[in-house]
């Protein structure tokens, strides 16, 4: 684990964003995309967003998530193919262009969450029907489900993401039932191989969203992330039961932890973000850190840099 000294020197020094004159350019909520060639670059900066909304930088986090995917499309290959066809630098990917899909499968192993189209905002509102799913009564937040269930959401190019049930995105044109079908079966048993896998390392994988494209011969194919603490929620394996008997929230390892000091702060979302101090983000950082020493079994390597001019170098490198 970095000490605090590392990630607090960090903090002036964070990867916000990038501007490379190469091919076409494309800027999500966390990922640089740069299209050359049918290949995309992706890079992965420190932003953050939570409620739909980018907050600030955390130091390290785009290394993290990098890294933290590289290992499981890894891991993951024999499940389903992925866009992935190198890392050639710690916040870097190159892969497979491919046609996405407008649709996030979410996959939810506990009812949870705090946002909007979180299963269990919707539960407190009365909601049992939870896109396609029937909740039974008497669900006590953070519980498990008998089984995993998957919440579709379309994917907002701006705005919020909507959450519709299976048969309703078939229903909309938005994706052919037979890939639909598919990416229900690659999706639980991605969730499944991760659930077991991480459990080994005292980690519960609570839910996670995977994506989905078609590749150049139309096979289905993973993209963007998978199994990270920012598309995913773990809890602590060994004190979740002792927690929830006592009413009390998990340990939790991702960005749960920012998305509830905004909620204890009333921001879900709508208004001015509040400002996020050094103390939240040095202890994000951290749970970050911690999660991928977690889930990968690896050290963390990372030191105080200029992580722009290093990306600079190592796509110059890759090009070339």
């Amino acid at each position: 684990m970095l000490s605090d000294k590392t990630i607090e020197k960090q903090l002036n020094n964070t990867l916000t964003n990038t501007d490379f004159k190469i091919g076409k350019k494309y800027e999500g909520k966390v990922r640089d995309n740069y299209s050359i060639d049918g290949k995309r670059i992706i890079i992965v900066t420190d932003r953050i967003s939570a409620f739909d909304r980018v907050l600030c930088t955390i130091p390290f986090k785009g290394q993290v998530l990098n890294q933290t995917s590289a290992f499981w499309f890894e891991k993951t290959k024999n499940i389903v193919k992925n866009h992935v066809i190198d890392v050639p630098d710690q916040n870097v990917m190159v892969v497979k262009e491919c046609k996405l899909i407008p649709v996030e499968m979410v996959v939810r192993g506990y009812i949870t969450g705090v946002t909007k189209t979180s299963a269990w905002y919707n539960y407190e509102k009365g909601i049992r029907n939870f896109c396609g799913n029937i909740l039974p009564e008497e669900l006590k937040k953070n519980q498990k489900f008998e089984k995993p269930i998957i919440t579709p959401t379309t994917k907002a190019m701006h705005g919020h993401d909507e959450s519709f049930s299976g048969k309703e995105i078939v229903k909309t044109g938005l994706v052919d039932e037979k890939i639909y079908k598919q990416m229900e079966k690659a999706s639980l048993a991605l969730f499944d191989f991760g659930t077991k896998l991480v459990a080994k390392n005292n980690l519960i994988l609570v839910d996670t969203k995977y994506e989905f494209g078609l590749d150049a011969k139309g096979n289905l194919t993973l993209i963007d992330e998978i199994h990270t603490p920012d598309s995913s929620r773990f809890w602590i394996k060994d004190s979740y039961e002792k927690l929830f008997s006592q009413g009390k929230e998990p340990e939790k390892l991702d960005k749960e932890y920012v998305r509830q000091w905004l909620a204890n702060k009333g921001f879900i979302g709508e208004g001015k973000i509040p400002e996020i101090p050094d103390e939240v983000k040095i202890e994000a950082a951290k749970r970050y850190i911690k999660a991928y020493e977690m889930i990968t079994g690896k050290e963390f390597e990372a030191k105080n840099e200029d992580v722009l001019e290093r990306i600079k170098r190592s796509i110059r490198k890759y090009l070339d």
